[in-house]
């Protein structure tokens, strides 16, 4: 139906403002809508499968007209049951009548201008091989494609390998073709991974296979490059490159760049030390010494600067980090050639997987190792190179034959993972870009549905329609694990992160997630508003001093004079002698400012803050907050969001503590979860694969990210490549149902649905 009642108030769907819409769905929640022919509660359905609607909560005895033509489409969350040791929702019937609303809501699309399915069933390769043929009695069938690539092992070999196209296989079943069908010796074999879980992936994989004991694939030089090119410095230079010499914790390195940018008067909550680590590494990946770095901006001046100090300062301590342990080596190669020959007579085959993400630093050692004998196989996908703030480039893989003339490459195109419906949609994306190779992905089999794009009003909305499209789902069958939400960047996740929570669903996030209301920017606004409400509250003091411009060292005076003249540490702000008189003049005008927001909503005292206390100028002052990803005043634009749902700060505070709370507790969980829906990045999302898929926030600004579409304003287009195979990495992750979200509002301003969905949408 489209009519409810919320006190003397009819709401109709058909005339409800669009922005309403989540609102009134939390009104529902609350018990506050009722049906206007029975007085029964009613909810609002927001969801992706079909337009809104209300419906009755539960029907009593009483007879409802309109109860009498509802008919149940879906399922909703009551009470809990146990499934596969989980709590899940326990179902009640959600009613709505036949008749569609005409409201400004935006029905969910279904992608249908995609190829005709054409079935390619997978054949047996043809090739002659013993081992092949043991491998195929033993499960493990190659088709013609992989097969070629297993059995090619002479001179330079480029595997193009398509999401979902069974690289892995191919990698293993190659090493163990060369073991035991051409009698390589396995210690003469590299094979190269970029993390330990990969490496470790493949030894299980290959002790299933025939003729190969644990002792030979013992044998086998594997692992990351990190750990191999280790082993080689420790090997030949042990006290130089002993492991207590290492870097390895994050803070470490910071304190070196830190203490150099205090001799730069670089104020650490100001200046962004994680970026200018970053920054530093990728230097060093590309072979660069802080004397070649040519700074391309004010900020890049002082970070070359940092660079010069930090490696100065770790040569002084007789320190290396992670970077190190691969210019180490390749610097020890050049330096005494006949470590180099040594190798290089030693090993006579390497194996390098996700040769998109390799970097300078790697290509070259490998170049330098397999220089004679040119039998170097790599494998990867240039459409999934993701990695470019870490230094990859899939340039290495791209233009391969030119380092490696007489190069064999073979493209694996068969998508052993994704429905047609989904392989289709990924290709008609990823083939405007221009530096690629060429290639397009052939689906094994036919989904029950196409992708589907759906449009809700905002962020709030968007975690609504997905929790409500879960529920369903699960309801039909599904477990938690079969899904997983897809964003940009962490910030994106906030709004379904706490529609999750709210719910009994189990989720799970990754380790390194930040809470979003942990941001400093945040933490720094949300401390006006509990200092607003609580005059006493040191911590919050102590946060927000910065934004004045104030050192924290000076809250240790404000509590000995709120003691010594009975004042709220509030109060003490207003008295504080800091020797300018403009300074201590704005001091003594915050205190009446802050009092003023107490009665104020959560989102009108935002917005006193940022103009009246001067938090837009903090902002601007202190520029990129330690991450030139995401900026502080997009994280306030995200906090308006959150908070445009809660009457009184109060409400909204205890919200915050409550999510902070939580997220504590979901990273811990997930670290043993096993049945629940995964909460990613697409970075981290690589490599996995899931039955069903959201991608959220799928507009400009988002993904595209500001950072890519600022560069290709100003003519580079390389950032907006990257971030179209970022796209086409998340939707390749899905097996059998896609979904990609465009919502109309974004941070509070109109957004355009991602230009990389834009051939999809008119189609």
């Amino acid at each position: 139906m489209k009519t409810a009642r919320k006190n003397e108030r009819i709401i109709k769907l058909d005339t409800l403002i669009r922005e309403e819409f989540q609102a009134i769905y939390e009104h529902g929640k609350q018990g506050k809508l009722h049906c206007p022919e029975c007085g029964e509660n009613v909810r609002l359905y927001l969801g992706i499968s079909n337009e809104p609607f209300f419906y009755h909560e539960k029907l009593s005895n009483k007879v409802c007209k309109v109860a009498e033509i509802d008919v149940p489409i879906v399922r909703e969350e009551a009470a809990a049951i146990e499934k596969n040791g989980f709590s899940l929702p326990q179902s009640k019937s959600i009613s709505a009548v036949q008749e569609r609303p005409k409201t400004s809501f935006k029905k969910a699309k279904q992608l249908t201008s995609l190829p005709t399915y054409i079935p390619h069933p997978h054949h047996q390769h043809d090739h002659e091989s013993p081992y092949l043929q043991e491998l195929s009695d033993n499960g493990v069938q190659l088709d013609q494609m992989q097969a070629t690539a297993v059995i090619n092992t002479s001179g330079p070999l480029l595997v193009l390998a398509g999401a979902g196209s069974g690289k892995t296989r191919v990698l293993t079943a190659r090493t163990a073709f060369m073991i035991i069908e051409e009698k390589i010796n396995p210690a003469a074999i590299m094979l190269v991974t970029f993390t330990a879980k990969a490496a470790a992936e493949m030894k299980e994989r290959l002790l299933q296979y025939p003729g190969l004991s644990q002792t030979t694939i013992q044998r086998i030089v594997s692992g990351t490059f990190h750990s191999i090119f280790f082993r080689i410095l420790h090997f030949h230079f042990p006290e130089k490159w002993a492991q207590s010499r290492l870097l390895s914790k994050g803070w470490q390195r910071e304190q070196i760049v830190k203490a150099a940018g205090k001799e730069m008067n670089l104020d650490e909550k100001e200046f962004a030390y994680d970026l200018a680590l970053q920054q530093i590494s990728f230097w060093k990946n590309a072979l660069l010494t802080p004397h070649e770095v040519k700074a391309e901006n004010p900020w890049e001046e002082k970070v070359q600067i940092l660079f010069k100090e930090y490696e100065k300062e770790k040569d002084k301590l007789g320190m290396f980090d992670f970077d190190d342990m691969l210019l180490g080596c390749y610097e020890a190669f050049l330096k005494y050639p006949e470590i180099l020959e040594n190798y290089q007579k030693r090993f006579t085959h390497f194996l390098i997987d996700e040769f998109q993400d390799i970097n300078k630093v790697q290509f070259e050692l490998m170049k330098l190792l397999s220089a004679q004998t040119k039998n170097i196989c790599a494998v990867g996908d240039d459409d999934q190179s993701i990695y470019a703030f870490r230094g990859s480039n899939p340039s290495y893989l791209v233009y391969f034959e030119t380092e490696f003339p007489q190069t064999t490459v073979i493209k694996l195109e068969q998508n052993y993972r994704s429905a047609h419906e989904i392989t289709a949609a990924a290709n008609k994306v990823i083939i405007h870009n221009k530096k690629r190779r060429d290639k397009k992905m052939i689906a094994q089999y036919k989904a029950d549905a196409a992708p589907i794009i759906f449009y809700p009003y905002d962020e709030e909305e968007e975690a609504t329609m997905i929790v409500t499209d879960l529920q369903e789902k699960l309801k039909e069958g599904f477990n938690p694990n079969d899904f997983a939400i897809l964003f940009r960047t962490h910030t994106g996740s906030r709004a379904i992160f706490e529609r999750l929570a709210e719910s009994s669903l189990p989720f799970k996030l990754d380790q390194d997630a930040e809470s979003f209301y942990d941001r400093y920017i945040i933490k720094t606004m949300i401390a006006f508003l509990r200092i607003a409400i609580n005059e006493e509250d040191p911590a919050a003091l102590k946060q927000l001093l910065p934004a004045f411009f104030m050192k924290h060292t000076v809250l240790q005076d404000m509590k000995a004079d709120s003691i010594l003249n009975d004042r709220t540490l509030l109060e003490c702000l207003s008295h504080l002698k800091t020797g300018f008189a403009f300074q201590e003049s704005k001091l003594k005008k915050a205190v009446p400012l802050i009092r003023s927001l107490r009665g104020l909503s959560p989102l009108a005292a935002m917005e006193k803050v940022e103009k009246d206390l001067g938090l837009n100028d903090f902002i601007k002052k202190r520029g990129n907050e330690g991450n030139k990803m995401e900026k502080g005043s997009d994280d306030i634009r995200d906090l308006k969001v959150a908070a445009r749902n809660f009457l009184t700060i109060h409400d909204f505070v205890s919200h915050v503590d409550h999510m902070r709370a939580m997220t504590k507790e979901i990273k811990q969980q997930s670290k043993k979860q096993q049945n629940a829906i995964t909460l990613s990045t697409i970075h981290r999302s690589k490599g996995l694969e899931y039955k069903a898929v959201y991608i959220i926030g799928a507009v400009d600004g988002s993904i595209p990210h500001d950072h890519a579409l600022e560069d290709y304003r100003s003519g580079n287009f390389d950032a907006l490549e990257e971030e179209r195979r970022l796209m086409y990495v998340a939707m390749t992750r899905a097996k059998s149902y896609l979904f990609m979200s465009t919502p109309q509002k974004r941070r509070g301003k109109k957004a355009y649905a991602s230009r990389f969905l834009s051939t999809l949408i008119k189609s």
